[in-house]
Formats: C-alpha cells, structure tokens, sequence
C-alpha cells in the first residue's frame, strides 16, 4: 500500500518501520517539527512534511498517530480524503473520523517506546472499519506485520484501554514507588526483578485471581499493621497501601 504516516512519536515510528520492513511505500512522514518528521522519515525512504496542505492525495492509506489530545485538530486540519483514513488510539471512537468516506481504526495494543524494538510478530493489532471493505484492508495490512490480529469495536476497546491503564500504567507506577521506597535504605531495584517476572509470568497461565500472595491475600493483620505504621509519615505511600489492601480483604471475602 501507498502509505502517509501523520505523528512521528513512539507508536508512529514503530509502525512506521514495521511498514516499511513489510515492503509497504512510505510516502510522508508528518510531524509539526520537521526535523522529528525527517527523523523518522529517512528511515523509511519517506518525504518529511510539517504542512497537512502538502499531503500526498494519492494514498491508499494514511494513519494518524498522534496524542489523544491532538487528534480532533488534527482530523479537522485535513483535507477530504480519497484513501482510507485510519487513527491509532485506543480510547477514541471511530466516528471521529467520520468526515471521510473510509476509514477506521488500527490499534496497536502495546506499551511502545521509540527507541526500543517490539515484537511485531506478536503484537495485537485491533481493528475496527466503517466498512467491510476498509477492515478487508486494514486486515490485510495488521496480517503483513502481526500474526495476532483482531476486530474489536469502540466499546471494547474502551473498556480495554481502561483495562490496560490498571494493568500497565499502574503497575509501573507502583514500581516507581517501590523503587523510592528502596532508594531510602539503599537498596537496588533489581533485588525485585526476579519477583516482578515471577508475577508476570504467573498470570500468563493462572488468572490474577489465583496468583494473590501476601499479607493481606492471607489475611496476616499483624503484618499489614505493622507496615502501615512504617508508612504512616510517608504520603503518599500509606495511602495507597492501605487502599490496596482494604481492596484485596474485600476481594479474598467475596
């Protein structure tokens, strides 16, 4: 496919070289920094752009990868377009893209970074057409760089944003806390890696429900007292530890 890339950030580059591996034609890399914009396009054998009025019309596909904030303005900078107009966020419906005649969703559900390689082969890929043209397309697309891909509609993939708040944005908020938690008495985070994987690794063959350990899956209050009073002075720590745990008793109680 003829494609033009509009974002330049983490999700945008990554499936912009993924793409471009697939043997897809990179038309335009857009960005309103053009040296982000030539950045990524000169990976990808790609023309920089930081106009939307210089957008190639002859695409079959364009996909707007940008922050969830930016996406309405960026929607309502383009032009009528011919091909299908697709945007990559998770937690924005499809009908925002309604002006055009195609279009949909392509939705790479992963934590991604810029710089760090992900595994393509494995990634799921969410999707969502106003058509069955345009998904047959877009499918065609997600098969040529993931073997897990997926149709998933507005709804559902609300709902499994919000999931992946809890169990990716937060989880590695907790590492943070953790890791200052430790800083206080010099110790390194590594010491909780093989834990952290452990856990990780349970779940992939147990539900979550299964794999609670600690004090408060075992009902041990006088563990749970004893570190709340450790973290009694230490805001926002013994907040979030009691609530947690008040979660847990109440979970392992129903």
């Amino acid at each position: 496919m003829r494609i033009v890339l509009i974002g330049s950030g983490n999700v945008a580059s990554q499936l912009g070289l993924a793409l471009h591996a697939a043997n897809h034609n990179m038309l335009q890399v857009y960005s309103r920094d053009i040296n982000n914009a030539t950045l990524l396009a000169d990976k990808i054998n790609a023309d920089p752009i930081n106009d939307l009025t210089k957008i190639d019309y002859s695409a079959d596909l364009y996909i707007i990868s940008v922050k969830d904030d930016a996406l309405k303005n960026v929607i309502q900078s383009l032009p009528v377009l011919e091909g299908i107009v697709c945007h990559t966020a998770g937690s924005i419906e499809i009908d925002v893209l309604s002006k055009f005649s195609n279009y949909g969703v392509f939705y790479p559900f992963q934590t991604i970074t810029k710089n760090k390689d992900i595994d393509c082969y494995s990634l799921p890929i969410l999707l969502e057409g106003n058509s069955e043209t345009v998904l047959m397309e877009l499918h065609k697309l997600a098969k040529a760089i993931s073997q897990n891909v997926n149709e998933v509609s507005s709804l559902q993939r609300g709902q499994l944003h919000i999931a992946a708040v809890f169990a990716c944005n937060f989880v590695n908020h907790m590492y943070r806390m953790a890791d200052d938690l430790l800083k206080e008495s010099n110790l390194s985070f590594d010491l909780l890696k093989p834990l952290i994987l452990e856990t990780a690794n349970k779940v992939m063959s147990m539900a979550p429900s299964e794999t609670q350990t600690g004090p408060a899956s075992r009902n041990d209050m006088e563990v749970i007292e004893k570190h709340s009073r450790n973290l009694q002075s230490k805001e926002p720590y013994d907040y979030v530890y009691d609530s947690l745990t008040q979660l847990i008793l109440k979970a392992n109680n129903t």
